[in-house]
């Protein structure tokens, strides 16, 4: 089973997409990253919850920066190059977002349905699996 790390600063949007990967079939774990309490991303030190997951999906205000998590997706894709990522981002854009080589990044813009979450996750899977 897919294990799948959601981070989400707003618990109740974190609840629904982690129920909707779990009737998805992943085995799903929460954080609400470093608006919440000390972060280990953040200090540069690896993460205990990213280093069992299989793909990582976070929320673009996880960090609670306005930038939309741009410093922590960089972290977080130095510390852990080869866990794929998704970011989530209901609301706009990202044209900073490395598409393509090590610190590649799958954009899920737009409402994170069940479908679009569960696509956006296989995407990032298959892409890990194809440079291998």
């Amino acid at each position: 089973m897919t294990r799948v790390l959601v981070v989400h600063h707003d618990i109740d949007a974190a609840d629904q997409e982690a129920e909707a990967l779990r009737h998805a079939g992943y085995d799903v774990e929460q954080c609400a990253g470093p608006t919440a309490g000390p972060c280990p991303v953040m200090r540069g030190l690896p993460c205990p919850m990213a280093d069992r997951a299989d793909v990582l999906v976070y929320d673009v205000w996880a960090s609670g920066e306005t930038d939309g998590g741009q410093r922590l997706i960089a972290e977080l894709r130095e510390l852990h190059p080869d866990i794929p990522l998704v970011l989530v981002a209901p609301s706009f854009e990202l044209e900073w977002v490395e598409m393509e080589g090590v610190h590649r990044v799958t954009p899920l813009t737009g409402m994170p349905t069940r479908a679009r979450l569960t696509a956006a996750i296989e995407e990032a899977l298959e892409t890990r699996f194809a440079a291998v």
